[in-house]
């Protein structure tokens, strides 16, 4: 086995003898040589040691077992350490020769490295010369410009930062239009075709109702003696009745116009009948009251036959009908209903889903806006429960809650109802505003543009769908203005609740004005 050690060196030596004859460059290079060298046989020993070990373990196995054969490996072995002897001869023969080679090419080496100092130096003196000539140059661009270097410096690096905000801000406009485009394209060819192709009834709801006379000697009757009628009509029907100097009319005033309803028809078959009385007022309103529900349960039905919804419960069919006495900012609530609900089966069509579904889901999203009894619930909640209670399909119960963002959505179908009942409210006139938050609202979208250093003033035209921004020439370039348009257009978006969009243009005008005397 100390053969194989002698051996594995002495490999090891020969080819740290070949890098050396390789090497051609500097001493430098035959150090390192010489320490891979060690290195490699540090190792050659490690692994020879290693070696070792794991043949004498197995000499002593196979001794036991097989001594005959044991002799044979032995044989073999010292036959192959000759071999290797010979080859290290040969080796060492031509190790000597090319270090005789490598000794004549150092010499030459030496004389290069000479030759390579001295031009190192002349390099060294002329650029030393150069830097002289530079600081002497800057000295008179700081003298020239009045401006030191790190001045001139921070100026240079200011202009290209806000050159590249600039810029950066103008990409980011354009990404995100593009992206607009390419992402609501699909969307934006749905909705106006689902829009286009419905037209919708648009009613205006008061909370008055006017009860035309024939003559004014009948409100001495409705008023009745020392006002006991009045008093007994306002009772049964839990409307208000004001008369007043407008000649041949009495108004009806109420919140509910289910009741102000009971109330005219209740008040003209008293007219129209003649006896007034607080137990025929009773009696008549009573009738009235049973009358306007058999007519509320007609036109539920007549309203899920025409849309085509079958297997809805007698309570939710009632309830549909009721919401032809309710509105919803001055909109109808059936009309609103039928609206979204006409929608959101073109949606889905349009879509690969299931319309008649999405029409169920569209036409009972707002059912909990005409519940029985009054609850503090919401009334996406409430008409979510509602749903749920008389066994509609999983899927409409959670657009009718989510159509507010009060649940989370698990349907497809959630988010078409939620944007159909988007459409309906924001068709121009189906709604209206209360001047004062419309006021209100304009104000404060003026108030957000005033707000931002450079704008001298701000006009929300056009009923508040756009902003016109008007800047001074002087305090906000051409980029600025861009920016400016975009920052404003987010800080609403984020900040603001409206219909629709909001157009906001920035406009920049610059003037020079002479006087010719």
């Amino acid at each position: 086995m100390d053969f194989v050690i002698i051996g594995v060196v002495c490999i090891a030596v020969g080819i740290i003898a070949g890098k050396f004859i390789f090497a051609k460059n500097t001493r430098k290079q035959i150090e390192d040589a010489e320490q891979q060298a060690r290195k490699i046989v540090g190792d050659a020993q490690a692994n020879a040691e290693t070696l070792k070990k794991e043949k004498m373990l197995e000499a002593k196995e196979r001794f036991v077992q097989l001594k005959a054969e044991h002799d044979k490996e032995v044989l073999q072995r010292n036959q192959k350490i000759s071999e290797g002897e010979n080859r290290i001869k040969q080796k060492e023969q031509a190790l000597n020769q090319k270090g005789d080679q490598l000794d004549k090419q150092i010499k030459e080496n030496e004389a290069i490295k000479e030759n390579l100092n001295r031009q190192i130096e002349l390099v060294n003196i002329k650029r030393t010369e150069l830097e002289k000539h530079q600081e002497e140059h800057i000295r008179r661009l700081e003298k020239i410009a009045g401006l030191t270097a790190e001045e001139a410096k921070a100026q240079l690096v200011e202009s290209l930062k806000n050159e590249a905000q600039t810029q950066a801000l103008a990409l980011q406009q354009e990404i995100i239009d593009d992206a607009k485009q390419k992402a609501n394209k699909e969307a934006r060819k749905i909705i106006i075709q689902t829009i286009q192709r419905t037209a919708a009834e648009q009613a205006i709801e008061n909370s008055i109702t006017v009860f035309n006379l024939e003559s004014d000697e009948i409100k001495g009757q409705i008023i009745g003696r020392e006002g006991r009628n009045i008093r007994a009509i306002e009772a049964a029907t839990g409307v208000d009745l004001i008369v007043d100097d407008t000649p041949e009319a009495i108004i009806l005033s109420s919140f509910d116009p289910l009741r102000r309803e009971i109330a005219r028809l209740s008040l003209q078959r008293l007219v129209t009948d003649g006896r007034i009385h607080p137990a025929r007022i009773e009696e008549v309103v009573e009738k009235t009251r049973r009358q306007i529900e058999e007519q509320v349960m007609e036109i539920g039905e007549r309203t899920v036959i025409e849309l085509g919804i079958h297997g809805l419960h007698k309570e939710l069919i009632r309830m549909v009908g009721r919401m032809r006495f309710r509105s919803s900012y001055g909109q109808n609530l059936l009309m609103h209903s039928r609206e979204t609900a006409n929608l959101c089966g073109i949606m889905a069509a349009e879509l690969g889903l299931n319309p008649k579904l999405a029409k169920r889901a569209g036409l009972l999203h707002d059912i909990g806006k005409v519940p029985d009894e009054e609850t503090e619930l919401s009334h996406a909640l409430l008409g979510m429960k509602l749903a749920e209670k008389y066994g509609e399909n999983p899927a409409v119960v959670n657009a009718i809650g989510a159509h507010h963002d009060e649940v989370e959505m698990a349907y497809v179908i959630a988010p078409i109802v939620q944007a159909c009942d988007a459409i309906s409210g924001a068709r121009p006139g189906a709604r209206r505003e209360i001047m004062q938050q419309y006021l209100q609202r304009i104000k404060e979208l003026e108030n957000l543009a005033l707000a931002y250093q450079g704008v001298e003033k701000a006009y929300a035209i056009q009923a508040g769908r756009e902003l016109r921004v008007i800047v001074e020439a002087d305090k906000v370039t051409d980029g600025d203005s861009d920016r400016l348009s975009f920052e404003i257009a987010q800080k609403i978006q984020t900040e603001m609740t409206y219909p629709g969009q909001i157009k906001v243009t920035v406009i920049r005008e610059k003037r020079a004005v002479n006087v010719a005397r």
